[in-house]
């Protein structure tokens, strides 16, 4: 009896070892799915993805890539010659085939091409460039198949925590949507062109290094904002991306297109640098020197003596304005425009005095 339990047991133990070796084998003769599987049926798209979606089809049509060939190491062209490419976004922004990109993307390139949606390549001139706004337009040669301008909306309502969704040509990758929402509105950024663009809005949807140019949209599809750079210590997406705010947009682009260049209000001083007056304790704007000739001498606005060292007149206000910083003071000239006066509000010694210049364009090539 005991005889017969100890091989019934060896007889299990066994069977129970090779149904182990070879159950992998069993579930790949008999699970393994040697056709096609079948497809699982969905229930229908939330209506916040079909929202997207439908932007994204509406509005990608009106953006492109734009490549510049500028001279610098890099490849060869057919002359021999260095040629380094710098790529960015635009956008559609007319009937006539005016396309609205970032000055940094053209800026010293001797040719330009523009890469529509559907492939196409068209050649493309410079038409206007605007390095204190980091903004161009360029127009293509060929406006057969041009895609519809973009829709243009408002900056001027929009709230921290909207919805932001952003096209453009990361890395050279076209066509990619990211979503995010607007961290932050009024931001400053400076610029190539030595001054800062105001109400900058700030977004989390990601911007790396191909979207500059890109339209920043909000929920209906329209232009909110044009991108135009990113904080990251890696150079890609760190969460913080800025765009020129649509209105600023709305307000330079025609004059690029009617005239080429935009005017750069400016009363023809030299300030100091904000530490300095912050060192010294001086809240408002430290005049260094009126230019000759300019508006502010012509104003008699004081400068710093150069003999004694002896602090001049230093801009408190401008049209009732506080301006703490240059960029308050660029603000009220850009708002009060070429050709008018502009009340300045001057601390001279210990009283303060009043002043009416005349605003200028300081940019005028001479």
């Amino acid at each position: 009896m005991q005889e017969r339990f100890f091989r019934l047991a060896t007889v299990l133990l066994f069977l129970l070892v090779v149904a182990l070796w070879s159950q992998p084998y069993l579930d790949r003769l008999l699970y393994a799915a040697t056709s096609p599987r079948p497809v699982t049926a969905r229930s229908e798209l939330p209506e916040s993805e079909r929202a997207t979606i439908s932007l994204f089809e509406r509005v990608s049509p009106s953006v492109v890539q734009v490549v510049g060939a500028a001279p610098g190491p890099g490849g060869t062209d057919l002359e021999g010659e260095g040629v380094r490419e710098q790529s960015g976004t635009g956008v559609v922004w007319d009937g006539a085939g005016h396309i609205v990109t970032n000055n940094h993307v053209v800026s010293g390139t001797k040719e330009v091409a523009v890469r529509l949606a559907s492939g196409e390549v068209i050649g493309a001139s410079i038409v206007g460039t605007a390095p204190n706004y980091d903004l161009a337009v360029v127009r293509l040669r060929n406006t057969s198949h041009l895609p519809a301008p973009i829709a243009v909306g408002t900056s001027a309502d929009l709230k921290v925590g909207q919805s932001a969704f952003a096209i453009g040509n990361p890395f050279g990758l076209d066509q990619s949507l990211t979503t995010g929402v607007i961290s932050a509105l009024k931001r400053r950024l400076p610029t190539s062109g030595g001054r800062e663009i105001g109400n900058v809005v700030q977004t989390d949807a990601a911007v790396n290094p191909g979207n500059s140019g890109g339209p920043l949209l909000d929920s209906a599809g329209r232009l909110i904002g044009v991108t135009t750079a990113i904080i990251s210590p890696s150079g890609s997406n760190a969460g913080i991306g800025f765009a020129i705010p649509v209105d600023t947009v709305n307000r330079i682009v025609p004059e690029l297109i009617d005239k080429g260049r935009v005017p750069t209000p400016g009363i023809g001083i030299i300030a100091a640098n904000e530490a300095v007056a912050t060192r010294l304790g001086i809240e408002g704007i430290v005049v260094v020197r009126a230019l000759p000739g300019s508006p502010a001498a012509e104003a008699g606005l004081r400068g710093i003596n150069q003999g004694s060292g002896e602090l001049g007149d230093v801009i408190v206000a401008a049209n009732g304005q506080p301006t703490r910083r240059l960029s308050d003071l660029t603000d009220q000239l850009e708002t009060v425009g070429v050709g008018r006066d502009i009340e300045l509000s001057v601390k001279r010694n210990d009283q303060t005095v009043k002043l009416k210049v005349k605003v200028e364009d300081v940019g005028r090539p001479s």
